[in-house]
Protein backbone atom coordinates (compact mmCIF):
# COMPACT_ATOMS: atom_id res chain seq x y z
CA UNK A 1 0.00 0.00 0.00
CA UNK A 2 1.53 3.60 -1.06
CA UNK A 3 2.68 5.94 1.67
CA UNK A 4 0.06 8.91 1.73
CA UNK A 5 2.39 11.28 0.23
CA UNK A 6 3.72 8.70 -2.31
CA UNK A 7 1.85 6.67 -5.09
CA UNK A 8 3.32 3.25 -6.83
CA UNK A 9 3.78 3.56 -10.51
CA UNK A 10 5.46 0.50 -12.71
CA UNK A 11 6.47 -1.09 -9.33
CA UNK A 12 8.44 1.98 -8.36
CA UNK A 13 7.53 4.52 -5.50
CA UNK A 14 7.77 8.15 -6.87
CA UNK A 15 6.95 11.05 -4.71
CA UNK A 16 3.90 12.86 -5.25
CA UNK A 17 4.65 15.84 -7.85
CA UNK A 18 3.79 19.55 -6.27
CA UNK A 19 2.49 22.13 -7.64
CA UNK A 20 5.77 23.84 -8.69
CA UNK A 21 7.10 20.73 -10.46
CA UNK A 22 6.74 18.74 -13.54
CA UNK A 23 7.18 15.47 -14.09
CA UNK A 24 7.49 13.51 -16.99
CA UNK A 25 7.09 9.69 -15.81
CA UNK A 26 8.44 6.89 -18.58
CA UNK A 27 6.04 3.81 -17.87
CA UNK A 28 8.43 0.34 -17.54
CA UNK A 29 6.90 -1.13 -20.65
CA UNK A 30 8.19 1.65 -22.50
CA UNK A 31 11.66 2.01 -20.43
CA UNK A 32 11.93 -1.98 -21.36
CA UNK A 33 11.77 -1.44 -24.65
CA UNK A 34 14.25 1.92 -24.66
CA UNK A 35 16.41 -0.62 -22.82
CA UNK A 36 16.12 -3.56 -25.87
CA UNK A 37 16.50 -0.82 -28.20
CA UNK A 38 20.32 0.12 -26.85
CA UNK A 39 21.15 -3.51 -26.87
CA UNK A 40 20.26 -3.89 -30.64
CA UNK A 41 21.62 -0.69 -31.53
CA UNK A 42 25.22 -1.70 -29.78
CA UNK A 43 25.13 -4.86 -31.59
CA UNK A 44 24.68 -3.23 -35.18
CA UNK A 45 27.50 -0.65 -33.73
CA UNK A 46 29.56 -3.71 -32.82
CA UNK A 47 28.80 -5.72 -35.88
CA UNK A 48 29.95 -2.08 -38.19
CA UNK A 49 33.39 -2.33 -36.22
CA UNK A 50 34.06 -6.02 -36.28
CA UNK A 51 33.30 -6.30 -39.94
CA UNK A 52 30.08 -8.33 -40.01
CA UNK A 53 27.85 -7.32 -42.62
CA UNK A 54 25.09 -9.92 -41.81
CA UNK A 55 24.24 -9.12 -38.06
CA UNK A 56 24.96 -5.52 -38.70
CA UNK A 57 22.64 -5.19 -41.46
CA UNK A 58 20.29 -7.56 -39.75
CA UNK A 59 20.24 -5.37 -36.68
CA UNK A 60 19.19 -1.95 -38.27
CA UNK A 61 15.73 -3.60 -38.82
CA UNK A 62 15.08 -4.03 -34.91
CA UNK A 63 17.14 -0.67 -33.84
CA UNK A 64 15.43 1.53 -36.84
CA UNK A 65 11.63 0.15 -35.47
CA UNK A 66 11.99 0.74 -31.82
CA UNK A 67 13.46 4.09 -32.51
CA UNK A 68 10.36 4.82 -34.68
CA UNK A 69 7.52 3.12 -31.68
CA UNK A 70 9.72 5.22 -29.06
CA UNK A 71 9.22 8.90 -31.69
CA UNK A 72 5.38 7.83 -32.02
CA UNK A 73 4.73 7.34 -27.90
CA UNK A 74 6.28 10.42 -27.09
CA UNK A 75 4.51 12.33 -29.95
CA UNK A 76 2.38 14.35 -27.19
CA UNK A 77 5.75 15.83 -25.47
CA UNK A 78 7.41 18.24 -28.17
CA UNK A 79 10.83 17.95 -26.40
CA UNK A 80 10.88 13.88 -26.25
CA UNK A 81 9.27 14.14 -29.63
CA UNK A 82 12.45 16.01 -31.36
CA UNK A 83 15.01 14.36 -29.95
CA UNK A 84 13.53 11.07 -30.80
CA UNK A 85 13.18 12.10 -34.24
CA UNK A 86 17.11 13.23 -34.19
CA UNK A 87 17.91 10.00 -32.63
CA UNK A 88 15.89 8.04 -35.68
CA UNK A 89 17.41 10.01 -38.52
CA UNK A 90 20.75 9.56 -36.54
CA UNK A 91 20.55 5.88 -36.77
CA UNK A 92 19.08 6.03 -40.41
CA UNK A 93 21.80 8.15 -41.22
CA UNK A 94 24.49 5.46 -39.00
CA UNK A 95 23.43 2.75 -41.43
CA UNK A 96 23.77 3.99 -44.44
CA UNK A 97 27.20 4.67 -43.82
CA UNK A 98 27.28 1.48 -42.80
CA UNK A 99 26.07 -0.19 -45.28
CA UNK A 100 28.06 1.75 -48.01
CA UNK A 101 31.09 0.49 -46.19
CA UNK A 102 30.03 -2.99 -46.44
CA UNK A 103 29.06 -3.37 -49.69
CA UNK A 104 31.84 -1.21 -50.66
CA UNK A 105 30.57 1.64 -52.55
CA UNK A 106 31.16 4.49 -49.54
CA UNK A 107 34.18 5.68 -51.79
CA UNK A 108 32.65 5.72 -55.19
CA UNK A 109 32.37 9.44 -56.04
CA UNK A 110 29.11 11.32 -56.83
CA UNK A 111 30.38 14.39 -58.42
CA UNK A 112 33.40 16.44 -57.63
CA UNK A 113 34.42 14.99 -54.38
CA UNK A 114 31.15 13.90 -53.21
CA UNK A 115 31.01 10.21 -52.44
CA UNK A 116 28.32 7.86 -51.53
CA UNK A 117 29.22 7.87 -48.24
CA UNK A 118 28.66 11.61 -48.27
CA UNK A 119 24.80 11.15 -48.75
CA UNK A 120 24.77 9.93 -45.07
CA UNK A 121 25.08 13.82 -44.18
CA UNK A 122 20.95 14.20 -45.46
CA UNK A 123 19.72 12.70 -42.22
CA UNK A 124 22.41 13.96 -39.58
CA UNK A 125 21.52 17.35 -41.22
CA UNK A 126 18.17 16.77 -40.93
CA UNK A 127 18.48 15.84 -37.29
CA UNK A 128 20.51 18.82 -36.48
CA UNK A 129 17.38 21.02 -38.10
CA UNK A 130 14.86 19.28 -36.16
CA UNK A 131 16.53 19.57 -32.70
CA UNK A 132 17.43 23.25 -33.94
CA UNK A 133 13.44 23.76 -34.52
CA UNK A 134 13.13 22.60 -31.28
CA UNK A 135 15.80 25.00 -29.38
CA UNK A 136 15.61 27.81 -31.98
CA UNK A 137 12.01 28.36 -32.48
CA UNK A 138 9.29 25.99 -30.20
CA UNK A 139 10.70 25.92 -27.12
CA UNK A 140 11.58 29.79 -27.07
CA UNK A 141 7.69 29.99 -28.32
CA UNK A 142 6.11 27.41 -25.88
CA UNK A 143 8.32 28.13 -22.35
CA UNK A 144 6.01 26.30 -19.97
CA UNK A 145 5.29 23.06 -22.02
CA UNK A 146 7.34 20.19 -22.27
Amino acid sequence: MPHSAEEVHDLRILPEPTDSEDQYIIPLQYRKMENLHIVFWLFKDVAWCMGLSWLGITMIVPTLIISIIIAYRTREYMSELCHNLAITVWISANSYWMVSEFLHFDNRIIAGEVTFKHLALIPFIAGILILGFYYLIWKPRNRNKA
